[in-house]
């Protein structure tokens, strides 16, 4: 998911998954490796992307802009092979072509008082998320990512580094915590930006990327608890 500081939902005051990354560079530093131009280029071209594949209707193919941001002609070029890509991919995989044609793109959810439980303390905090796909039906739904990386063992990695297993943790809890029956899978589709191939994970509530994800949300979580 890219993040796009034109969109509403990322002015509201609960709390997010990407509010949990910015207290961990906060009190780690040294782990923000991304310099704020690399991090920005990430975000423009992952808006372009996800634009291309959830949020058509945002798209000028005249102007070269999603919403008002521009793109040169390279970027829009680069962004509907890396859209073709995923959707060559649909034409053998019937569970991304179920997502494609059946989601609901960029919805989203709160829960003003979502419940924690962080070794001996119980606590609650307002929360948000914006899902790039969400299955209604099913409920449960995943996310795209746009990667560097050229393997799946290289894309298993990446999950863990980046903390998108911590992401994908907080996204199945708060609707779980809205509807049990919800968030008890998820997944994430990821096309590479180096040959265009296309990666899938799988999570399960319960399961290693799961349970790893979790642990490393409900520490920045209870930190961020204490501080506010």
């Amino acid at each position: 998911m890219a993040v796009n500081p034109k969109d509403s939902y990322y002015s509201r005051g609960e709390v997010s998954n990407s509010d949990l990354t910015a207290l961990k560079y906060k009190l780690y530093p040294s782990l923000n490796f991304m310099k704020d131009k690399d991090r920005q280029k990430a975000f423009h071209l992952g808006t372009l992307v996800d634009a291309f594949v959830t949020e058509p209707k945002k798209m000028n193919h005249y102007r070269l802009t999603v919403d008002d941001e521009p793109y040169t002609k390279e970027e829009w070029a680069w962004g509907r092979l890396m859209r073709d890509a995923l959707f060559k991919r649909a034409e053998k995989d019937a569970f991304l072509d179920y997502v494609l044609k059946n989601s609901d793109p960029q919805a989203w959810f709160t829960n003003p008082r979502q419940r924690f439980e962080y070794g001996c303390f119980d606590f609650e905090l307002p929360t948000r998320c914006k899902w790039d796909w969400w299955i209604g039906a099913a409920g449960f739904g995943g996310d795209l990512k746009t990667v560097s990386v050229t393997s799946q063992s290289e894309f298993e990695k990446s999950i863990d580094f980046f903390d998108w297993d911590r992401s994908r943790a907080w996204y199945m809890d708060l609707v779980h915590s809205l509807n049990p029956a919800w968030g008890n899978r998820d997944f994430i589709y990821a096309i590479s930006k180096k040959n265009q191939k296309v990666f899938f994970k799988k999570i399960e509530r319960g399961d290693e990327t799961y349970e790893r994800g979790k642990a490393k949300y409900l520490g920045l979580a209870f930190q961020l608890w204490c501080l506010i």
